[in-house]
């Protein structure tokens, strides 16, 4: 009984990703990332990330193709225990690598988070400015994400644990019409040492579902030092 039960989750699968990728507005990208976090004191943080964003399926074929590489920077200022605000700065290169416009990105954050035993659950407001080479686009985002370790109460070195987010973002600038996106992102992650984690999972975005929907999905790989 076990392995039919089996055997039809996975023919369910295959179906899924056959009517997924028969989609002319469907994507497939990857996205790989290291970042450095370093604690300035109790209060204070900084961060900062590389990502390599790459397709790996689009107009009905699979390929390897780079897209845009992005250098970012953040600097968080905790409020209390619960409540943190993040200024941040981020330049995409993507002219010299696939045609599109480079862009400088600006933006301003507030985060709550709460832990309810091993539950830990939080709130994020972003606004950001995306400054195109002929475009500046105002971007709103509103994310609910939630982590726990998939051992106990409490993560210790060599076990995992799960994150999981969705998002909402509203995107508005001067000679376009308003574009309303949404974000699925579910990851697990493994805490190496002391210092390393590993997270691996996949993001998958509803781009401009108000206009002319674009469905992308991401695999995502990333590795977070703190030093």
């Amino acid at each position: 009984m076990s392995y039919t039960k089996t055997l039809l989750v996975l023919l369910a699968c295959f179906a899924s990703l056959n009517l997924l990728f028969s989609q002319s507005d469907f994507e497939g990208l990857g996205e790989t990332s290291f970042a450095i976090n370093t604690d300035i004191n109790n209060n204070y943080k900084v961060n900062f990330a590389i990502r390599s964003r790459y397709y790996l399926y689009q107009e009905d074929n699979f390929s390897f193709e780079n897209r845009q590489l992005d250098f970012v920077h953040f600097s968080t200022l905790n409020l209390d225990y619960n409540h943190s605000v993040s200024f941040g700065i981020q330049y995409r290169i993507r002219e010299s690598i696939d045609g599109g416009s480079n862009e400088l990105r600006l933006t301003q954050q507030f985060n709550y988070t709460k832990k309810n035993e091993a539950l830990r659950f939080g709130h994020r407001i972003r606004f950001e400015q995306r400054i195109l080479e002929n475009l500046t686009i105002l971007r709103s985002r509103y994310r609910f994400a939630l982590d726990f370790p998939l051992n106990g109460e409490k993560l210790d070195i060599g076990e995992a644990y799960f994150v999981g987010s969705m998002e909402a973002l509203l995107s508005n600038s001067k000679h376009e019409k308003p574009e309303l996106d949404h974000r699925t992102t579910t990851q697990l992650g493994w805490l190496v040492s002391e210092k390393i984690k590993l997270q691996f999972g996949v993001e998958y975005r509803f781009e401009a579902f108000n206009l002319n929907t674009e469905q992308k999905l991401f695999l995502l790989t990333s590795a977070i030092l703190k030093i």
